[in-house]
């Protein structure tokens, strides 16, 4: 008893002594410069951004305690680039290697993570390390995702593989933060990936409830505190320096009253961590464009603090991220695990559910996916072109400037008010206007590529064709171009819209190409011609067309089929109207499709080799959203407040029913008021025949049409089906992995809080069958009833928020939105091997691009010793080919090396290096998710790759490409179940040269240098 004693007084002196310990305080100064959202980047940079890097540069020479902290880098590129004196530049150099301004995430925004796709997250990062590592020779180990509206599950695993030893959020649901906070749960051990698991977790911190910004409230004084520069004016900085609410500065007066305030907030904070180190930042939105008043006043309240640390129980230093992390990791804390469950949907409050922005701004979170698309399918054709023809007529610093532009519009949409749609018009109009000039750009060197002598192989005639000058009129004429993109085998349906009801199509070797061509659906002018092509994995294949003003006669004619479509009588929609008496099939080889034609919607789908039948209608549906604040919760370009259930958003339909030998289309067309003239939405179903090497027959391909929408309405298409699903939906993280998605209740707002972020899938499914959706854009989906799939397509909104009114964040959206769908239905194990890899091919749908006739027929050019034809490359099935490109960033990979360099004192301007390769193969599919897919696969990429040119050199690198991988060792921590990390757990010994093998959910990235000379 005594022996107990003694041991409980040594514990009580122990925590008597930590307690008495002072708070160790990391005061991190910062800005958040959004790259868009209320104003434009140009906008931005003249008011505010420039004199934020500017002014901390030169205030961090004057004293060295002083830090700061940068994250977006745009603005901060924008500035090197056009603002930057040379002074500035040698600064900037010297405060990096003392560690004074770091770079913190390193992209080049802080973008979203509810609805930004895998593919566009890695680039914008890819950017923003690539100039940092050339220029500076630092590689940002730390996120500040402090403002992405929740967060996802995927963002921490790329973290992980870009080498970041923490990650940081904030923006999660106000009920679980508050819990958080009470347990001390607010720092945990993120695997966000359950097949990677410990293998790239990451210490996740999430920002209390004071978030990224500084306590603003003084009581007293009637300024904000701590922001002595005040609030950033627009548009044009002040002349005098004074800026509105500025805070009272520090003087023998106010130092006592600042330091009680500040040390308050500080020991509030403290009890809600499980350390001594409390992370205060020091700033806000649009901070430190005057950074001499701001660290002025500071400097002497710190010195303060510190002076009385022993009174106040606290001390504080200037600090970085990586030393307030680095604090951390030394506490030798053992700290819990967390699984692969994400922060997603967010909620502020209990009526202001964060879920409307899944769809907001549909157009251009469409134009956005397309561009990057585009961007994909470029680098890889100019990739091939660089590595087969070096020295070749297209000049690489003119094509890699195109693919520049378009990688930086890109990487610019994907910012946190941007591909969200939560930005002001005029931004949205800017990334609009950036999008689709820099998409030009990479058309015409799409075109250029695509018109190079190595792709055409030996033809035999092309009937019809006559030389030049004969002295007869040359038939009506198009060509094109074909490109498949993914290093898959495809057989595809390519639509290219015509002007003419007649034509004929023959490919590069002159054989007529099946194809169908009917009267467009979106159009009463132009034609739809569908061409069935057959391409290897990135292959691309010229076709011609030929056009006749009158009915087609002739070689080819046989192999185009004119189609025509039968109208059904318009539908008026009563509820309670019988329904199921007179049904019409459509069948291909995978399904049967009924359509009632008592209403003119879909009754039911059997798939045939299950011979399973599934009742299932779809239609249109609409929320009607409250506009006035004081009518109660709005919808706004944020949140999504449903004032009711939904109704149906129209009172007709109309069918028709376009037969087809290669696709058979049913157009669904929707009106608002029986007797309207125009319908307000359509659905335009496409269901394949099955021909070919892989002609998938089970999608059925849905190009919807919506709008202009009434004011404020929120317009989903809702598919109901039989299947018992028990509301359970599940949705994909950013295009990595699929999230189970249970339906929950909460006391407020329960409908919108089910809604969540579909960025390119969604699926239902019972014991049997699975129900799928895979998308060209993201939306918000939700399965609001049992056998449900709801999504979100089209907003139209405008309220009376002043905040809202104030800032123009207005979502008075008329645009006609056209969003394409896949839908599938089958069984559960052949879903799982589909659902993957349709994604992506919907995705990186084949690039049709139109080019000029040839100044010689394709035969006179073979004749002249034309080159050999495009060898193909192709992966297995599981595996994807997530990048092929040349960044253009030279650096050397021996880091050592790079930072010699660096150092070296010269002025530092770089060519290109066009002779590295970055290389990223994906592993599909989760472990256990398919006996056979889900297994570990080994490639030798030097066979893989010989249809680009020989393999003479591969250097796996991290995920952005900075690190070489056998030098990257990332922090471990400490977690409750001791796992121990092994990253070849499914490699068995060592791999050969060239030889990789890839488990599942791996993302591996490689440097590859070719031979010269390949062809």
């Amino acid at each position: 008893m005594r022996h107990f004693a003694v041991v409980l007084l040594f514990l009580c002196r122990c925590c008597a002594a930590g307690q008495n310990e002072p708070i160790q305080t990391f005061v991190i100064p910062h800005s958040h410069m959004d790259v868009g959202w209320v104003y434009t980047v140009q906008e931005s940079m003249h008011a505010y951004a420039a004199n934020v890097y500017t002014s901390v540069t030169e205030e961090l020479s004057k004293a060295a305690d002083r830090r700061f902290i940068a994250v977006e880098q745009e603005f901060f590129r924008l500035w090197w680039d056009t603002v930057a004196t040379s002074s500035h530049k040698k600064q900037v150099r010297q405060h990096v290697k003392e560690g004074r301004l770091e770079f913190i995430i390193g992209g080049q925004v802080m973008h979203d993570e509810a609805v930004t796709d895998l593919d566009d997250d890695i680039l914008q990062m890819t950017e923003g390390h690539g100039f940092l590592y050339e220029t500076f020779g630092v590689r940002p180990q730390f996120s500040w995702h402090v403002d992405p509206f929740g967060a996802s599950a995927t963002t921490p695993v790329l973290f992980a593989l870009a080498g970041f030893n923490a990650h940081l959020v904030s923006r999660i649901d106000y009920d679980r933060k508050d819990a958080m906070q009470r347990n001390k749960k607010l720092q945990f051990v993120w695997r966000g990936s359950p097949t990677l698991k410990e293998k790239q977790q990451i210490f996740t911190h999430t920002m209390d409830q004071f978030s990224y910004c500084t306590p603003s409230h003084l009581p007293f004084s009637n300024s904000s505190g701590f922001y002595w520069n005040g609030v950033a004016l627009f548009p044009d900085p002040p002349k005098d320096g004074v800026y509105p609410n500025m805070s009272l500065p520090v003087t023998e007066e106010t130092v006592q009253a600042y330091a009680k305030t500040m040390v308050e907030n500080i020991k509030l904070r403290a009890a809600w961590f499980r350390t001594n180190h409390v992370l205060w930042p020091w700033g806000c939105d649009k901070q430190f464009y005057n950074s001499s008043v701001q660290f002025n006043n500071m400097d002497p309240l710190m010195k303060y603090i510190n002076q009385n640390s022993k009174d106040l129980g606290v001390t504080v230093q200037y600090a970085t991220l990586s030393e307030y992390f680095q604090a951390i990791y030394q506490s030798d804390v053992v700290w819990e695990p967390r699984g692969s469950e994400d922060f997603l949907p967010y909620s502020t409050e209990p009526h202001q559910a964060w879920t409307g922005f899944y769809a907001s701004r549909n157009v251009l979170k469409g134009v956005a996916r397309q561009a990057s698309s585009r961007l994909h399918a470029a680098e890889s054709l100019f990739a091939r072109y660089r590595v087969g023809f070096p020295d070749g007529p297209v000049p690489r610093d003119w094509a890699l400037e195109r693919l520049r532009a378009l990688r930086w519009a890109v990487s610019e949409v994907q910012h946190h008010d941007g591909i969200t749609g939560t930005e002001s018009p005029k931004v949205a109009d800017m990334y609009l206007q950036h999008l689709s000039q820099a998409a030009a750009g990479v058309d015409e060197l799409l075109a250029a590529l695509a018109l190079l002598p190595h792709s055409p192989e030996k033809t035999a005639s092309v009937p019809g064709t006559r030389r030049r000058g004969e002295g007869v009129r040359q038939p009506l004429e198009r060509h094109v171009v074909i490109y498949n993109p993914l290093a898959w085998n495809a057989t595809a349906v390519v639509n290219v819209t015509v002007s003419f009801p007649t034509a004929a199509v023959f490919d590069n070797v002159g054989k007529p190409v099946r194809a169908q061509i009917q009267r467009s659906a979106r159009s009463n002018v132009t034609y739809d011609l569908f061409i069935v092509a057959e391409l290897g994995g990135l292959q691309h294949r010229r076709y011609l067309i030929r056009f006749s003003e009158e009915k087609c006669s002739g070689g080819g004619c046989d192999w185009t089929y004119e189609a025509e479509g039968v109208t059904f009588e318009r539908r008026n929609i009563r509820d309670g109207r019988k329904t199921g008496r007179r049904l019409l099939p459509v069948m291909n080889g995978c399904y049967e499709l009924m359509f009632d034609q008592d209403t003119n919607l879909l009754h039911s789908i059997t798939h045939l080799q299950e011979k399973r039948r599934v009742r299932m209608t779809q239609d249109f549906w609409q929320y009607d959203a409250n506009g006035d604040i004081k009518s109660g919760p709005i919808s706004d370009n944020y949140i999504f407040s449903a004032n009711g259930s939904a109704v149906r958003a129209y009172e007709a339909v109309e069918m028709e029913i376009v037969p087809g030998r290669i696709v058979t289309e049913i157009r669904q067309r929707f009106y608002r008021e029986e007797g309207d003239k125009d319908y307000t939405y359509s659905i335009t179903t496409r269901v394949p025949e099955c021909f070919g090497r892989r002609r998938p027959c089970h999608r059925l391909e849905q190009t919807c049409s919506l709008g202009p929408l009434h004011l404020n309405t929120e317009v989903v298409l809702r598919t109901s089906s039989c299947l018992r699903t028990n509301r359970t939906l599940y949705t994909d993280d950013n295009g990595y992995q699929m999230m189970k998605r249970t339906h929950r209740k909460f006391t407020n707002n329960t409908l919108a809080r089910n809604y969540f972020p579909m960025v390119r899938a969604a699926y239902i499914q019972d014991d049997v069958s699975r129900l799928a959706l895979v998308s060209d854009r993201a939306h918000g989906v939700s399965s609001q009833a049992d056998g449900q799939l709801e999504v979100m397509l089209h907003r139209r909104l405008r309220n009376n928020l002043p905040w809202n009114l104030g800032y123009n964040l207005t979502l008075d959206d008329s645009s006609v939105a056209t969003p394409t769908l896949w839908m599938t239905l089958g069984s559960i194990g052949v879903a799982s091997q589909l659902g993957q890899r349709d994604a992506v091919e919907l995705q990186h749908r084949p690039v049709v691009l139109p080019i000029d006739p040839p100044e010689r027929s394709w035969q006179e050019e073979e004749a002249r010793g034309g080159a050999p034809p495009v060898r193909s490359v192709v992966l297995p099935p599981n595996l994807h080919l997530l990048s092929l490109s040349i960044p253009g960033w030279n650096y050397s990979s021996d880091h050592d090396v790079h930072l010699r360099h660096v150092n070296s004192g010269e002025d530092l301007h770089p060519e290109p290096d066009y002779d590295r390769v970055l290389l990223r193969i994906m592993h599909l599919f989760e472990e256990g998710e398919d006996p056979e897919l889900s297994k570990p696969v080994a490639i030798n990429l030097k066979h893989v790759l010989q249809g680009i040119g020989e393999v003479k050199k591969l250097e796996e690198r991290s995920l952005t490409g900075t690190w070489d991988i056998s030098r990257l060792q990332r922090w471990k921590w400490k977690t409750a179940d001791d796992l121990k990390t092994n990253n070849n757990s499914c490699r068995s010994g060592g791999e050969e040269p060239f030889t990789v093998t890839i488990c599942a959910k791996e993302i591996r990235t490689f440097f590859v240098h070719f031979a010269s000379g390949n062809f």
